[in-house]
């Protein structure tokens, strides 16, 4: 089995979004809709890409599993001007060109007036320019900076910190360790030498070094690699992979004695990665993790309707990006239902100074078909969006492993 393979849905993770009506291949969320609305109008589809299998699947089904939530909770309060909402949800298999096949199908045969989920960024680069092209919302989950600089006229909303964010926070966060000589190790990636530029940059500024390397995705060793990095005695290595290749880099640098700190990114950092490796390879190794909006009473719903005792913040993101799509297309005075009604009126539901301040879907929902003004706060955040798309509000955690679990340092 390779390491991407090892990262797929288990089985068992497979018959339960089977039973939740979710499937790998397509699937239309339906369990919140009947007859009934055969009535009052034809459906609403939103598309989700999201990565059901591969290498970055760790967050694929919980995904899922919160986007079927805002489905029902929208139609459950009467859809988006008495239709209903139905998601249609395409695995992109952590592979670019899965998710484009997807997206063509999203947009030109389901006629989604938006896509949410895309969590790689290769991905979300991949499809972006197909969104933007066809008119249709791109919400993200995506990092790299380069995807909000692409001419997207309107269509791209990110619900995630860029990597500039996430490289200073890291750069920082290891100089604060007292760390004075930074090696990146990372796969090729849209943003894996931004990270080595950000990051060495402020090693420099604070009269230490910074290098790095990009290595070649997919391999079963990174001896070579790793012994190159360790040529320069660095005291800390920033890992820039996702997990299966993560898992394999810690692995040799254990056996290469590298006894420097180690920090990573949550998405190769988690709780699948101290699953996947001995408790000793990932001891002590650090993981920036972009935190939800914790303390929120939409978080809270979320996870107590999810039964579980806490969720990753892109699971509570593609959440949102259901209900903003929603939100803004019940705010459309047109009446509109169409990817353009979602770019213009996106805004307008989440950061009117002027509106009644809400994190529940249901009640923001109410307040816009009663004609008031609204400014909705979602479960990962507040979601007030800069020009270009970027999100402007974020949280970050500080975690590090310990006997095999993720522990929290940090909170800021």
């Amino acid at each position: 089995m390779t390491h991407g393979e090892e990262l797929n849905m288990s089985y068992m993770d497979r018959r339960k979004l089977l039973r939740a009506g979710l499937g790998v291949g397509g699937l239309i969320l339906s369990s919140s809709l009947s007859r009934s609305w055969a009535q009052q109008g034809d459906p609403i589809r939103i598309g989700l890409i999201i990565p059901l299998t591969g290498a970055t699947s760790q967050f694929g089904a919980t995904m899922a599993q919160a986007a079927k939530i805002a489905e029902t909770e929208i139609n459950s309060a009467g859809g988006v001007r008495g239709r209903p909402i139905q998601i249609v949800i395409e695995d992109d298999q952590s592979n670019p060109e899965a998710a484009v096949r997807a997206a063509h199908k999203l947009i030109d045969i389901d006629k989604v007036v938006a896509i949410g989920g895309s969590y790689a960024s290769a991905v979300t680069s991949a499809i972006a320019p197909l969104c933007w092209e066809g008119k249709t919302v791109l919400l993200t989950s995506s990092g790299a900076d380069s995807i909000t600089k692409l001419p997207h006229q309107g269509y791209i909303f990110r619900t995630s910190p860029t990597v500039t964010l996430q490289g200073n926070r890291v750069g920082n966060f290891a100089v604060e360790l007292g760390a004075k000589k930074m090696f990146f190790l990372g796969p090729q990636t849209p943003f894996a030498q931004s990270y080595i530029e950000i990051i060495s940059g402020i090693f420099k500024a604070s009269g230490g070094t910074g290098a790095g390397l990009v290595y070649e995705d997919k391999k079963s060793s990174y001896r070579s690699e790793v012994d190159q990095a360790l040529k320069d005695s660095p005291d800390v290595i920033v890992l820039g992979g996702y997990v299966p290749d993560t898992s394999v880099v810690l692995k040799d640098l254990y056996r290469a004695g590298f006894t420097g700190k180690k920090i990573g990114f949550s998405f190769g950092v988690n709780d699948a990665l101290a699953k996947a490796v001995p408790a000793e390879v990932s001891e002590g190794t650090y993981s920036l993790v972009p935190s939800a909006s914790e303390n929120s009473d939409a978080y809270r719903r979320l996870i107590a309707k999810m039964n579980r005792p806490s969720l990753d913040s892109y699971s509570c993101q593609v959440y949102d990006h259901v209900v903003l799509a929603s939100l803004a297309l019940a705010h459309a005075s047109s009446g509109q239902a169409d990817g353009t009604a979602v770019r213009d009126n996106l805004r307008a539901i989440s950061q009117d100074s002027e509106g009644e301040r809400t994190d529940d879907a249901v009640e923001a929902l109410r307040l816009i078909t009663s004609g008031a003004r609204v400014n909705y706060d979602g479960a990962s955040g507040p979601l007030e969006f800069a020009d270009n798309g970027d999100v402007k509000g974020v949280f970050f955690r500080y975690e590090q492993v310990e006997d095999g679990k993720l522990v929290v340092r940090k909170v800021g």
